[in-house]
């Protein structure tokens, strides 16, 4: 009980869980946002959420069963529906780095808020375990999302922090000057 106790009260653990929650609670509130503030952000705390999970001490599962999940399709789909209508027609990128991209011809879409809406959906629920209190399904959870991170969504956020980068610091058209114009003459 000791060992998983120490791992779950790291300090590295605990940051994680800050900026775990951050992230979430970011973009459960990105629908008030500007395409320019919330890529701005988003730029800001990926990477940082990026070397929180690379730090997070080694962890063994306890339990037998796999760690709850709170959230639900509907949830999810909520994310992503406000991530892209923030984004616009800015959502769309071409991925490089899918296994697939070896073997095709054509270029594979993605969608940032996809990508950030899959973050979510395995940091909310990690999160959401955290909340209970309970240190053996926390340690379980947190095995759980290292693994993720390291198979699966990882390397989504870096995808997408390049896609971010794109779309922060390409040079806007005529018509998204005039967007930024007006987004910030109302500031």
């Amino acid at each position: 009980m000791e060992k998983y106790s120490q791992v779950i009260f790291d300090k590295n653990t605990v940051e994680f869980v800050t900026v775990a929650a951050e992230y979430c609670g970011f973009l459960e509130r990105a629908r008030d946002m500007k395409r320019y503030d919330f890529v701005d952000t988003a730029l800001k705390i990926l990477p940082l959420l990026y070397l929180k999970a690379t730090l997070l001490p080694p962890c063994e599962p306890i339990g037998e069963d796999e760690p709850e999940i709170f959230v639900t399709e509907e949830d999810y789909e909520l994310i992503r529906r406000t991530v892209a209508g923030v984004l616009g027609a800015k959502d769309d990128y071409l991925e490089v780095f899918l296994p697939d991209m070896a073997y095709s011809d054509t270029p594979i879409k993605k969608c940032i808020s996809e990508d950030l809406a899959d973050i979510y959906q395995d940091l909310k629920d990690f999160i959401s375990v955290f909340q209970l209190g309970l240190n053996e399904t926390m340690n379980d959870s947190l095995v759980v999302c290292k693994e993720h991170f390291r198979e699966f969504w990882g390397q989504r956020l870096v995808n997408t922090m390049r896609a971010l980068h794109d779309v922060k610091y390409t040079p806007a058209d005529d018509d998204e000057e005039e967007e930024m114009e007006d987004e910030t003459s109302l500031l």
